[in-house]
């Protein structure tokens, strides 16, 4: 360590949004749902009274933030790690320090993991016993859903606690703290921000209070004052915010919900949600092809036979994708999924199929009754396949009465018309 180091404040460097985290429950914004009074997970942290937590959520919702509060108001010793840089050594070390504390002092000691999702099994292995024990109390914060991405036997031992993104109202209080904080924010900068860019600012932060605080840090500082005071328009607001923040991950639940939100859309006969969902999965970049997979099957299981053109516009959307790519296949991709929310809506086909493959999992299989037969190879005739059968084209109407399920099964009806659309039984006359 030399005297620059020793003299040296991280503080007055850290970003705008590290430096405004909350001390204490009364700063925190937001999560009114598990932290407001008389919240069962409020009572714990001022009882000093935590189990071990898995807090999920997107990004700037405050998990990391609930950590240092929980480690502010608790006399148990605090130790964060990563869990993409913290390897089984380390946390050996930490659980072996943990215990000399708890048995010689009495004190336990709280261990708060970031990104707990990337945990492997050499990790795991060695934390889970300590945290069985009760020689350390866990907390672990994850953007991915835990159930999905974390071990079952970690979640078994932790208490799952969501958090959801901040309101426009809780983002802009955490606006307003930081222009008027003069210890941690910028309030000894004379600031004026106009209407307009906060709305700028709250709307592209889409509940990422960590965002808006960025934006606003970059604002106020690359502004010039003019009079001494520094002006943020919406011109400066767009600059120091220029992209929507989409809350997607390819990889991760929220990209199973987005494309979960497009077929129901589509399957609720809602043609503008719809084309929203999708531009949201154009613009956050999925694979145009794992959408328009999606598309062409919900042609046929919500649409189907009510429309049967509309599964022939997912395919010739499908066809402009590999010939066109994006962005140009955008639009026939939109025109498939308004052609999707627009059509008559009927789910005979999926039920129809899944009723068949239902019957014939539960069933012993039957023989092909002899008049089905196959009567073209070479002695088909003599073994009498084919015999019996009646060629419908030589009837009127091209069609003749005859039984073509296996003896005993002609009651069955798989398929039964919707009558939306052109859903109505065509089959037989």
């Amino acid at each position: 360590m030399d005297l620059f180091s020793v003299s040296f404040d991280s503080s007055k460097v850290a970003p705008l949004a590290d430096r405004m985290r909350p001390r204490n429950l009364d700063e925190f914004i937001g999560q009114e749902d598990i932290l407001g009074p008389n919240k069962l997970l409020r009572r714990a942290i001022e009882a000093d009274r935590i189990s071990s937590l898995i807090l999920y959520g997107p990004p700037g919702t405050g998990k990391t933030s609930l950590a240092y509060v929980i480690a502010n108001n608790t006399t148990s010793h605090f130790v964060r790690i990563n869990a993409v840089s913290s390897g089984v050594k380390e946390i050996r070390e930490i659980i072996e320090a943990a215990q000399e504390k708890l048995y010689h002092y009495g004190k336990k000691t709280l261990v708060f993991c970031d990104e707990v999702h990337r945990f492997n099994k050499g990790q795991q292995d060695v934390l889970l016993p300590a945290i069985e024990n009760g020689t350390i109390t866990f907390i672990g914060a994850t953007t991915e859903n835990p159930y999905f991405e974390i071990n079952s036997a970690l979640l078994s031992r932790s208490t799952i606690f969501r958090l959801n993104p901040l309101t426009d109202e809780e983002i802009r209080l955490g606006l307003d703290r930081a222009l008027a904080d003069k210890e941690r924010g910028l309030g000894d900068y004379n600031v004026k921000i106009m209407p307009e860019a906060y709305d700028h600012w709250i709307s592209f932060a889409a509940g990422d209070l960590r965002r808006a605080l960025n934006a606003l840090e970059i604002a106020v500082l690359t502004t010039v004052p003019v009079d001494g005071v520094r002006t943020i328009d919406l011109s400066i607001a767009k600059d120091s915010i220029q992209e929507q923040n989409l809350r997607f991950d390819k990889k991760g639940d929220n990209h199973y919900d987005i494309i979960s939100a497009l077929i129901k859309s589509m399957r609720g006969s809602d043609p503008d949600a719809a084309l929203y969902w999708l531009a949201v999965l154009l613009e956050s970049g999925e694979d145009p092809r794992f959408i328009m997979r999606r598309i062409i099957v919900h042609a046929s299981e919500d649409v189907g036979l009510a429309d049967p053109t509309v599964m022939l516009q997912a395919h010739a959307a499908a066809n402009a994708l590999e010939w066109l790519g994006l962005p140009e296949a955008r639009i026939p991709m939109a025109q498939a999924v308004l052609a999707i929310a627009t059509a008559p809506k009927s789910n005979s086909v999926i039920t129809a199929i899944d009723r068949a493959v239902d019957f014939v999992k539960n069933h012993k299989a039957e023989l092909v009754p002899e008049h089905l037969r196959d009567a073209h190879y070479k002695g088909a005739n003599k073994l009498g396949h084919g015999s019996g059968y009646l060629y419908p084209h030589s009837f009127p109407g091209n069609w003749v009465a005859q039984n073509y399920l296996p003896a005993g099964l002609n009651e069955l009806h798989f398929y039964k018309p919707s009558g939306q659309g052109m859903d109505k039984n065509r089959g037989k006359p």
